[in-house]
């Protein structure tokens, strides 16, 4: 039984996994994962917000976030530095602060520019896009959708380390907001190195935000996987991880997609995260990309087995096809 899958064996008409979730699955080229990798499984669609951006209600677990809002607003925006003092105050109190700051603009780069970035896949490479600085905090639980393909730059004004595209494995592209300021959100690239971080302009429009409100903890040390919504157990199970000499990432990630195999040998549902095997650049001829799947032996579970992906049992991939892309996911050693 092989512990990867192939795009090959997925097709481009939906269909319905066997986990009662719709997905859509695609035909391409061929990827190796550390362990899986997938397509829309939850995500047929975009998240579903009924507010406004970061203030938007929660996703419904049934695909990617369908969004209702408009995108983020273009204007200037509040509280992005101290003050600007316009002169000594009228009387005997101190100077009075009264110009609102300004906004950090997006530096402009020209169409040849932006053809020479790398684009922020699973397959790519953004050897210049900044770290994560926090790679075990809390993730916000907003997440974002380019409707176009978007530059993504080191830091608010800096330069372009990347293009973020509208798709990403076949399924509508949404990623993580790990910090914002006005105008700007970092969030987390689905990219090598691991970690990879990038800050996404506001302004322009065609970017949808919408919030999810789920979470999956998997503690490698324990073998469990727990998902959590709004900080509510769902459910835990018995996992298996990453062998010793292929170990399952560590920090924090995402949900990037999800897949649904033509001809299924080991999982009817494949759901690729954000991450790569720290110990394979390839397997299989894909990237090594690390993701969550089923196993149809329950022995493995509670053993350090597989390529690097989590395996799971069939209760739990079902419940991990309720959770939408984009959501945040935890590994912890």
């Amino acid at each position: 039984m092989h512990d990867y899958f192939r795009f090959g064996w997925l097709r481009r008409t939906a269909a319905k996994a066997t986990v009662a979730m719709p997905v859509i699955t695609l035909a391409v080229a061929v990827l190796a994962t550390g362990c899986g990798t997938a397509s829309p499984s939850h995500a047929t669609g975009t998240p579903r917000v009924t507010g406004t951006p970061h203030t938007a209600a929660p996703l419904q677990a049934t695909g990617v976030p369908r969004v209702t809002v408009q995108p983020h607003a273009t204007g200037v925006a509040q509280g992005t530095g101290p003050a600007q003092g316009t002169g000594p105050a009228q009387g005997t109190g101190p100077a009075q602060a009264s110009a609102q700051p300004r906004l950090v603009q997006a530096v402009r780069s020209s169409g040849a520019q932006i053809a020479r970035l790398p684009t922020a896949t699973t397959y790519e490479t953004t050897s210049t896009a900044p770290q994560d600085p926090a790679p075990f905090a809390a993730e916000t639980g907003t997440v974002v959708h380019p409707a176009t393909t978007r530059v993504i730059y080191a830091r608010p004004g800096g330069p372009a380390v990347a293009t973020l595209p509208a798709t990403e494995l076949g399924s509508p592209t949404w990623v993580p907001v790990v910090q914002s300021q006005p105008g700007w959100d970092r969030i987390l690239l689905p990219t090598r190195p691991d970690r990879s971080t990038g800050w996404i302009y506001l302004g322009g429009g065609g970017l949808q935000t919408a919030y999810s409100p789920y979470q999956v903890d998997i503690n490698l040390a324990d073998y469990r996987l727990t998902i959590l919504d709004a900080g509510r157990r769902l459910g835990t199970w018995t996992v298996a991880e990453g062998a010793p000499s292929t170990p399952t990432p560590v920090g924090r990630t995402f949900v990037l997609a999800s897949l649904v195999p033509l001809q299924p040998t080991y999982s009817p549902l494949i759901l690729p995260l954000g991450t790569h095997s720290d110990t394979l650049t390839t397997y299989g001829g894909g990237p090594g990309t690390v993701g969550l799947h089923g196993w149809p032996d329950p022995a493995v579970f509670g053993h350090a087995v597989s390529h690097g992906c989590v395996r799971v049992p069939a209760a739990a991939l079902r419940a991990l096809s309720l959770v939408p892309l984009g959501s945040a996911v935890m590994i912890t050693g």
